[in-house]
């Protein structure tokens, strides 16, 4: 059934697997997670690379619990993995069932607000600023349709010194330097002749 809405037509696809919703995720935050436990009031007791390993495994763990439960649902729903319901239900079972562990029942319903608020408010986010990336992308690295020349490779900005020459300018600049060359060739010549 095709759709009328032209929101449709140029909305970017999610990424492609499961895999990549959940692993780029989940390695992020553990990256944030030791960043944190940088700056925790813990690693002057715990000393510091048990407080960034501590926190960065306790950061990777949340976020792929909550990261498993949302591709879950969204599979068990059957809708695509840009629902926000999706993440509203995966954020308040992952709380509840984290929450429980670490503070009984009231820590399950603490946990399960905010779980459900952080992760619909970091998937609704990661949504919008998606469509912005990829521009940015486009703009440096070149489109994938093919439409520019330099397809692929890093597209210098119009202000940069180093410029990436087609045929026919480097045509033209080999031209020149065999010039260049010719006139020191002769150059020299003139010079040991004179001597």
């Amino acid at each position: 059934m095709a759709s009328d809405d032209p929101k449709a037509v140029e909305a970017e696809p999610p990424p492609s697997s499961w895999k990549e919703r959940i692993v780029f995720p989940t390695l992020l935050a553990g990256i944030l997670g030791g960043g944190a436990g940088l700056f925790s009031k813990h690693r002057k007791v715990m000393g510091l690379p048990t407080s960034c390993a501590t926190y960065a495994a306790n950061f990777a763990i949340v976020t792929a619990c909550y990261c498993g439960a949302r591709e879950y649902v969204g599979v068990t729903r059957k809708t695509g993995p840009d629902d926000l319901v999706n993440s509203a239900i995966a954020g308040f079972g992952t709380g509840a069932i984290l929450g429980r562990l670490q503070g009984g029942q009231i820590g399950a319903v603490r946990y399960s607000i905010i779980f459900t608020v952080v992760g619909t408010t970091v998937d609704y986010a990661t949504i919008r600023i998606r469509p912005v990336l990829k521009s940015y992308k486009e703009s440096m690295l070149g489109s994938n349709d093919g439409s520019q020349k330099n397809d692929g490779w890093l597209k210098m900005p119009d202000w940069s010194p180093i410029k990436v020459l087609d045929e026919e300018a480097l045509a033209a600049k080999q031209a020149r330097e065999q010039k260049v060359h010719a006139q020191r060739v002769a150059l020299g010549n003139l010079t040991k002749e004179e001597s």
